[in-house]
């Protein structure tokens, strides 16, 4: 029932579509760090949420464990919500990264940003967390220009770093987010 609502409001009222991989959801592909970008505004989470549910991917997002409290962690928990310690202790890498051992299905949506500010490059945690549980990256567009999403196949990290941020980024250089100057554009 809720998928059936999120791709009314997704597709029929809010008018996005998707592109590229649309098949996602029936691929073999059990565990995936996704990212989506650009990352501009609040808009995004709303957005990705509906996306996810419209496209019937069972998908979690990382979120600072302060924020999972009491009657808020049952919203963030219902919607897919992962606490995550953000103390300088704990290596965040490490921590996700785990999580993917513990689980048979277990996809963690992140912003490759960090942040809904403009940045020149992409941070590098997401393409670790990847790398070290040994599964691939999905990344998904938030092209609020066109409304669409577009999907891209599984990434498989190699030992050319460079390389491969060069692949990530190119993905979505220019796509337009909700505020288009904070949008991603490559060097």
């Amino acid at each position: 029932m809720i998928k059936y609502i999120a791709r009314l409001l997704f597709k029929n009222i809010l008018g996005w579509r998707f592109s590229g991989n649309t098949d996602f959801s029936q691929n073999s592909i059990k565990k995936a760090v996704i990212i989506a970008a650009p990352h501009t505004s609040s808009h995004d989470f709303y957005i990705g949420i509906l996306a996810r549910s419209a496209a019937n991917i069972n998908s979690k997002f990382i979120a600072k464990k302060e924020i999972f409290f009491f009657p808020l962690n049952i919203i963030l928990k219902f919607l897919g919500g992962v606490p995550v310690d953000r103390s300088k202790k704990l290596n965040r890498v490490d921590q996700i990264s785990e999580m993917f051992d513990h689980k048979n299905e277990f996809r963690v949506a992140l912003s490759p940003e960090g942040t809904r500010q403009r940045v020149e490059k992409f941070k590098t945690g997401f393409y670790y967390i990847a790398k070290k549980a040994n599964v691939p990256i999905i990344m998904f567009t938030l092209n609020f220009k066109d409304k669409e999403i577009l999907i891209s196949e599984p990434f498989y990290t190699t030992d050319n770093m460079q390389s491969d941020f060069n692949y990530i980024e190119e993905f979505f250089d220019g796509v337009e987010g909700k505020v288009k100057e904070l949008s991603f554009y490559k060097n």
